[in-house]
């Protein structure tokens, strides 16, 4: 059980997260995440709906389960049903029919898990579309118009995440690129990335101006690594902080260690995200480490 310590006593705040309450044995907390679409009530699970769709569960019976945001997948949008498509509805919320606040990936994991078929280097990922094989390329640029299309309420920074096992160089390496594609990634949104035509792109959530930016932490099982890769994320100052190259083949262990390394170097008052990591048990063990936001595809 969690006890908590009032507001009052956490003068912890920014324009879109409220930090209310601590708990006083654990870092459990309670915030809440104010969106373009609506507020959400911290810690949060987001169903995931890859392609505009949680399956089996229409949008109504998501409000009727209490959902408070869910998660749509840039990559899988991108490749089907395509930009053009959420375009013609006006961005992802109408596709879906969904008036609540949506988080999408930049499809980094989605990348890294097409191991065999992407070529990874400084300006980018190109891969191969697992649909049709045809060539595609991402980069850090594109995946901030790809969200700006889709107008999602959060969008995320295009990261690499690290397999495992993994060598110590490659991922420090795979650190500074990260970092390196994260600047990318703010600049391109400071600088007014907008979708080619804005005016059928989506409703007027989807402007950059009121799309919030989360930072991605990688370093896979390394301490040192996580705690320079958070360091260099939050000097980039984003609107929340996610964990990331977690839930990727390790131990049970290893990936609590590697929240662990990665917490104390976040910010208060700032959203946490445990990306991939969702199970009931989980949410549990991520909700006492001092994380905010979940997703978990079961």
């Amino acid at each position: 059980m969690f006890f908590v310590r009032e507001a009052d006593s956490f003068p912890y705040s920014c324009a879109v997260f409220e930090l209310l309450a601590q708990d006083r044995d654990t870092k459990a907390r309670r915030g809440r995440l104010t969106t373009a679409h609506g507020s959400i009530d911290t810690p949060a699970f987001m169903p995931v709906g890859t392609q505009g769709s949680v399956k089996a569960v229409s949008p109504r019976e998501l409000r009727e389960l209490n959902a408070q945001i869910i998660l749509g997948n840039t990559y899988h949008l991108f490749v089907r049903p395509g930009l053009d498509v959420i375009k013609h509805f006006g961005g992802l919320h109408r596709f879906m029919n969904w008036d609540g606040p949506i988080l999408t990936d930049s499809g980094g994991y989605q990348i890294f898990s097409l191991a065999k078929l992407r070529k990874i280097t400084e300006e980018g990922v190109h891969f191969q579309n697992h649909v049709d094989g045809t060539p595609a390329f991402i980069s850090p640029e594109i995946a901030m118009e790809i969200q700006a299309v889709l107008g999602s309420d959060i969008a995320m920074v295009l990261d690499e995440c690290a397999p495992y096992p993994c060598e110590y160089d490659y991922a420090a390496r795979s650190v500074e690129m990260t970092t390196r594609w994260a600047a990318r990634c703010k600049r391109a949104v400071e600088a007014g990335v907008s979708p080619t035509n804005p005016k059928t792109a989506a409703d007027t959530a989807a402007t950059t101006a009121r799309q919030l930016l989360f930072g991605i932490i990688q370093g896979a099982t390394f301490d040192d690594l996580r705690k320079a890769s958070a360091q260099a994320i939050v000097d980039l100052a984003f609107d929340g902080y996610a964990i990331g190259g977690v839930s990727v083949g390790e131990p049970e262990e290893e990936m609590m260690r590697a929240v662990e390394a990665s917490e104390p170097f976040l910010p208060n008052d700032k959203p946490r995200y445990a990306m991939g990591l969702g199970t009931p048990p989980q949410l549990l063990e991520m909700i006492a480490r001092g994380m905010d936001m979940f997703d978990c595809v079961l």
